[in-house]
């Protein structure tokens, strides 16, 4: 699934391919696909000639500013946006399709069928779901050493499970997050609420950098992931420990190990993060 990362390079693309073109109609081949409103016909009227001013990110989620509406997109596990010719042919896997005024046409893609949109009147888009519960954007100043600390001393749950909480923070998923904690040191099934001042100043620190670094190289291609101008990130190439299980630890040598936390696959060094040593009970 894309992560803050991916979702930024892909609003990016998006902004510069479709910022000031005009719906002209919209055709949904995959009606299950549109969560709001309820039926697909009252999406497609809603749309037509509007002009999408930006493209914003909220999370994993895109944002299409229009004239009068906000549709929300999530992209799920494999969804994929991309801009042609009206004239050129589509294939099984393109669910929606918004055709502008100047005969290009912006199609989505997903094998999957996962994907989801919402549309929202201008304003509202942020009072109900999917929007309301997310927490802070990672590069916010709302983000603080401060407000992390208070968010994992209320759990006792898994440092791991905490940190893929989108109503804790948003845009981590759990390429970043095994990233993340590799580089402040913290093995992955620490109760949340046990890292210490030090410790949580050290992850804060490592989230952020981590999802810059990536957001710089355009995101991380793991299995299928591109752009929407048919890229691949590059971010890849720098990973710890995501997917590098069985290989040698960059650091110390020790090879990368993997487990499960919280029904995810997880990566870590066993020597980088070692796991507290238990309390003998008396």
């Amino acid at each position: 699934m894309p992560e803050l990362p991916e979702v930024e390079t892909v609003r990016r693309t998006l902004t510069e391919l479709v910022n000031g073109k005009t719906i002209d109609k919209v055709t949904v081949l995959w009606p299950k696909m549109i969560k709001k409103p309820e039926e697909a016909e009252q999406f497609t009227d809603a749309l037509h000639g509007q002009t999408i001013h930006n493209v914003e990110r909220r999370g994993k989620f895109l944002k299409f500013i229009l004239d009068d509406y906000v549709m929300v997109s999530h992209l799920r596990m494999e969804g994929r946006y991309g801009l042609y010719k009206q004239s050129e042919p589509y294939d099984k896997h393109t669910h929606v399709l918004f055709t502008f005024t100047d005969g290009t046409e912006l199609r989505y893609r997903d094998v999957r069928k996962f994907g989801t949109m919402h549309l929202f009147a201008k304003g509202e888009e942020e009072l109900v779901l999917p929007l309301s519960q997310l927490g802070p954007e990672p590069f916010s100043k709302e983000f603080t050493v401060s407000y992390l600390e208070t968010q994992l001393a209320k759990t006792n749950r898994k440092i791991k499970v905490a940190l893929l909480d989108q109503t804790s923070v948003v845009g981590l998923g759990n390429i970043y997050v095994d990233e993340a904690l590799y580089r402040a040191g913290i093995y992955p099934e620490r109760p949340a609420n046990s890292l210490t001042k030090k410790e949580i100043k050290k992850l804060h620190e490592e989230i952020v950098q981590t999802l810059q670094e990536a957001v710089d190289k355009g995101g991380s291609t793991i299995r299928s992931y591109v752009n929407t101008q048919g890229e691949i990130g590059m971010f890849q190439l720098e990973l710890f420990v995501y997917a590098q299980n069985g290989k040698a630890c960059k650091r110390c040598g020790t090879e990368i190990e993997k487990t499960v936390v919280g029904g995810r696959g997880t990566h870590f060094c066993p020597v980088c993060q070692k796991e507290p040593k238990k309390k003998n009970k008396s």
